[in-house]
């Protein structure tokens, strides 16, 4: 889910406070002029970047062209045996690949790797088929993919900002589409990737064009760790988060390149 409206993760703080014990009279007032135990601080949850976060750009088309939908620009040998390898639906991946290596036209250096949007698409919403759907041949969620009312029970409170017409809500915002956009996040950096003169938040190839420009525009070099972990964290800023897209991430390059 877009900008970190998922419920964050809770983490306990060990308590640092120790106790007097088996004192006499002078040593509990001596005791009182002591400064008071400061308490530890509380860890820092890690978060993780895939192993190797400068993944090879997918195989290009030798014939596409800058116009060139997203879903055609990933050559299509490339496209079918990764697919088998990954277990990604043919479908979403060449929205993924093609999204990523439109961003490395738009955005040279960023080095986004395909496997990072597919990781992002697997856990907002299984590549589509969150609830029982799928994508149709144009790369659109059939039954289209809304998640919970953002109303700070469990996630953050997120007030209506579309009149509902994204999200059906109008009252509360909700994350839409493949790719879990909210509806203020779309209306700011919606790119058409299937070059159809519109932007549709259910059109995986959308979709997956605006969350590559996004991360791109965030995270600068995403090669380097930390700043492939910033730009995780502008699009979910939940540790867990962050952690299930790094490990899968991971999973579908050792996947592709074995």
């Amino acid at each position: 889910m877009n900008a970190g409206h998922r419920g964050r993760t809770g983490w306990l703080l060990p308590s640092a406070t120790a106790l007097l014990a088996a004192l006499g009279a002078g040593a509990l007032v001596a005791a009182a002029l002591l400064p008071a135990p400061q308490q530890a601080a509380a860890p820092t949850p890690e978060r993780s970047a895939p192993t190797d976060t400068a993944q090879p750009v997918p195989e290009r088309r030798h014939d596409a062209q800058a116009a060139t939908p997203v879903a055609d620009l990933a050559d299509p040998a490339w496209l079918a045996r990764t697919s088998v390898a990954t277990d990604i639906p043919p479908r979403a991946l060449a929205a993924y690949a093609g999204a990523a290596l439109d961003a490395e036209q738009t955005h040279p250096g960023c080095g986004l790797g395909w496997n990072t949007l597919a990781a992002i698409g697997l856990v907002e919403s299984g590549h589509g088929t969150l609830g029982g759907g799928a994508l149709d041949g144009d790369g659109v969620a059939s039954p289209p993919v809304v998640g919970v009312p953002l109303d700070g029970r469990g996630v953050d409170a997120v007030a209506d900002t579309d009149g509902g017409a994204l999200d059906g809500d109008g009252t509360w915002d909700r994350a839409v589409g493949p790719m879990q956009f909210i509806p203020s996040t779309w209306a700011s950096t919606a790119r058409d990737g299937d070059r159809d003169g519109r932007t549709d938040i259910h059109d995986l190839d959308d979709a997956a064009l605006t969350a590559a420009e996004h991360l791109c525009d965030v995270g600068g070099d995403l090669t380097e760790p930390s700043a492939w972990i910033a730009a995780i964290g502008a699009y979910n800023s939940s540790v867990d988060y962050n952690n299930r897209v790094a490990a899968a991430a991971d999973d579908y390059a050792a996947r592709a390149s074995a």
